[in-house]
Formats: structure tokens, sequence, C-alpha cells
């Protein structure tokens, strides 16, 4: 059975919004992905559904980046510039076919998790322009996460996390961070998790709302 990674986020408190327009003049046709609501407030459960349909086979690895990166570039004036950048860098959606593939799986392990952070940043056959790991880790999110299930999950880790986590997550430096380095904060969030009764993305909106 095809477990699901969306569903409602109680701790997010809005949506991003975005120009669509601005976005759709400049993304593939072939890339965009029509379930994002048009009126411009996306949603983690709208990135979600696109990443559950790309699991599914219903929607194309493009679709499912340009859905992550809308989200993740927000109202930020250069998002769609750079977006077409890592887009056109993958015409056929196989380096991002390659660097997903281990999370395929019901419920990614930590070695799939540390195996799909590493093909990302592979130069021969998975990293993409302006796809560094604060974008990439909402990639494995979106794709990874599996809601209802506890344990180790993939977390988005950007700069504005990274400032917040307090040493005892393991993140050392503010940008440019190891696999061992992600999952070390995975890790602690799935303790702080489980200590609090929550989800594990629970924690990292936690973290950032303590800005």
């Amino acid at each position: 059975m095809q477990m699901t990674n969306g569903g409602v986020s109680p701790q997010e408190r809005a949506p991003v919004t975005v120009r669509v327009d601005r976005w759709r003049a400049v993304v593939p046709s072939d890339a965009w992905p029509d379930t994002l609501p048009p009126g411009g407030e996306i949603w983690r459960r709208d990135v979600f559904a696109v990443a559950d349909a790309y699991r599914a086979g219903s929607a194309s690895p493009r679709q499912l980046l340009t859905a992550v990166l809308v989200w993740g570039y927000g109202p930020i004036g250069y998002g769609p510039w750079r977006a077409t950048r890592s887009l056109d860098a993958d015409p056929d959606g196989k380096r991002l076919a390659y660097a997903l593939e281990e999370l395929a799986v019901s419920a990614p392990d930590e070695e799939a998790l540390r195996a799909a952070y590493q093909r990302f940043r592979d130069p021969d056959r998975a990293r993409l322009p302006w796809l560094g790991p604060g974008l990439f880790t909402k990639v494995l999110y979106f794709v990874g996460y599996r809601r209802g299930v506890g344990g180790v999950q993939p977390l988005i880790l950007d700069r504005v996390v990274a400032n917040q986590l307090p040493a005892e997550a393991g993140v050392r430096r503010r940008n440019g961070w190891s696999p061992e380095e992600w999952l070390a904060y995975l890790r602690w969030a799935a303790e702080q998790a489980q200590a609090r009764g929550v989800e594990a993305d629970a924690v990292e909106m936690a973290v950032v709302d303590e800005r």
C-alpha cells in the first residue's frame, strides 16, 4: 500500500505566498505541477501532494522540484530565475530521479537518507546549479517524510534552521553541512519529537518559530 507523507501540519501557521504569474512566465510548462493552488498561497500539504504524486508515478521529477522550489523560495524575487537554472540543468529529470531513488521505499532508514543526501552532492550524476543543502533537504523532506511513523525522518536544514539549533543538535556549521551533521540533527529532532509527543517536523517548525 502506498504510504502518504503529507497531510495537515498543525504547527504550520501560515502558507507561503507567491506570485504564480511570475513563476508560470519562466518555468517550462512540462515542469509546472497543475495541482499547486492558482491563488499562490502554498501550504506544505500542497507540496506533499505533489511529492505523493511523484512517488506514485503521476508527477515528474521536474514537477516535484518546481513545487518544492516555489514553496522554498516563496516571494523572493530571484526565486523563479534560480529555479529555472536548476530545471534547465536536468531537462529529462534523470538527475533528480537518481538522487531520490533511495527514498522510493515505504519508510527510508538512515542509510537511505545518507545515500540520498550524498547523491545530491554528486557533480557527475545528480548535483544541480543553485540547489545546495538548504534547498535539496527540502526536496528530501517532502519526498521522504512519513507522517505517523516516528523515528528518524528527513527534515529541512537551511540557514534559518541552523542558526536556531542548539549545540546538542550536532550542526556545527551554518551552511555546507555534511551528511553526518544532517543525520545528527535528524536524530536529535526524533528524540525531541518522541519526548514532546509530536511529529519530527513540528520540532523543525518550532525551531524556526523561536527566531
